[in-house]
This record gives C-alpha cells, sequence and structure tokens, in this order.
C-alpha cells in the first residue's frame, strides 16, 4: 500500500513538473510559440509527446489539454490577425475555435502512446521486444506521429472551419487556400515531426535509463 502511494505520488510530481514545463514554453516569450509573421510556431507538443509516453495517454490527454489552454489564453490575450481560429473571443463565439484550440492538442497526449504500444506489440510478435534499436525507432514514430497529427489536424481544421476567414486574413484568395494548407502540412508539419522524432527518442531513451523503467510498465 506505502509502495503504491509513493509511485501515486511520484506520477503526480511527474505530471506537475510537465505542466509547468508546458506553461514556461507558452508563457516565455519566443521560448515555446515562436512568431512568424501573422502567426506562431510551436513547440510545446513535445513535453505533451514525452509526457504521454512517461506518464500514460491519460495524463497525455490532461496535458495536451494544459497545451490547448495556454493556446487559447495567448490567442485571446496576445492575438494575431488568426487568433479567431483558436479563441472564440475574436471568432464571435464560434465553438470551434475551441475545438481546434483542444482537440488536436489533447490528442498529442494520446496517441503517441498507443503508437509506441502499437509498434511494441508488432516487435513482440516478431520476437525482437527486447531490440533496443527497434525500441528506439518505435520511440521516434511515436514523436513524429504527435507532432505531425497536431498540424495536419489544426489545418485541417482551420481549413473546413474558417476557410474563408482564414484566407481574407492570410491575404489569399480562397481558391488557394487548400494547397496553402497542404504546404503548411507538408512543409512546417513534416519538419516538426522530424524534430520531435529526434528529440522524443533521444530524451525518452535518457529519462527512461534514468527512471529505470519501460513505456508500457
Amino acid at each position: 500500500m506505502k509502495a503504491k502511494s509513493n509511485t501515486s505520488t511520484l506520477s503526480m510530481v511527474q505530471l506537475a513538473l510537465f505542466s509547468a514545463i508546458i506553461l514556461a514554453m507558452a508563457f516565455i516569450p519566443g521560448l515555446g510559440y515562436i512568431p512568424l509573421g501573422v502567426t506562431r510556431a510551436t513547440i510545446i507538443h513535445l513535453p505533451v509527446i514525452i509526457g504521454s509516453l512517461l506518464l500514460g495517454p491519460k495524463k497525455g490527454a490532461f496535458l495536451g489539454g494544459v497545451f490547448g489552454l495556454t493556446s487559447l489564453i495567448n490567442n485571446t490575450f496576445s492575438p494575431t490577425v488568426t487568433s479567431f481560429t483558436f479563441s472564440p473571443f475574436y471568432s464571435g463565439g464560434n465553438p470551434w475555435s475551441l475545438v481546434i484550440c483542444f482537440v488536436p492538442r489533447i490528442l498529442i497526449g494520446i496517441l503517441p502512446y498507443f503508437v509506441y504500444l502499437g509498434l511494441h506489440t508488432l516487435y513482440k510478435k516478431l520476437h525482437a521486444e527486447n531490440n533496443q534499436i527497434l525500441d528506439t525507432i518505435a520511440l521516434g514514430m511515436s514523436g513524429f506521429t504527435g507532432a505531425f497529427i497536431n498540424t495536419a489536424l489544426v489545418m485541417s481544421l482551420i481549413y473546413f472551419c474558417f476557410g474563408h476567414s482564414y484566407a481574407a486574413a492570410k491575404g489569399i484568395s480562397y481558391d488557394t487556400l487548400y494547397s496553402v494548407i497542404l504546404g503548411v502540412v507538408a512543409l512546417n508539419g513534416v519538419l516538426e515531426a522530424i524534430v520531435a522524432t529526434i528529440v522524443t527518442a533521444v530524451v525518452c531513451k535518457v529519462l527512461l535509463r534514468v527512471l529505470k523503467r519501460n513505456v508500457l510498465s
């Protein structure tokens, strides 16, 4: 009973630590949100992905929710011309802005864990579950999935929910918006996913070694 209590306490401390990292990255200028003209790029998905793999999908979903909340706050109190896609205060109360703000970010905290679980199950069937190289690949693919899903889902929802308004804010024709969206997903999404692949694989391997545990433990 005492061991279980200690494990629970440690887990909550770890959750608080990851939440603090997300908040610091969100509200320290230039750290988590990188200004790019009329919009912002973000690397806050990294602690969410890593948290998902270390703490599990439930706590990962919570961390994704924290990420979504910081996005809502930033786009409400420090808006750009496209902040209406993330804040109902600039979209006339349109609830889809909250969906865009929260749903993709929550999924970042869920999907990486199950990608790892699926790949681990596959390796087990191939009798290769103890192969460290394959395990590193699984961690990297989990990071890639989380980052790419964030960009792809956010941009897709923006297109379907705010297409005309977003095109006007960006100063482009709506007829060309789909190509622009695909370009963002193909370029920014892939680049962010590659970074997430490397960072997730390296950081998780180190932390798992230090914590002397397995993702699925």
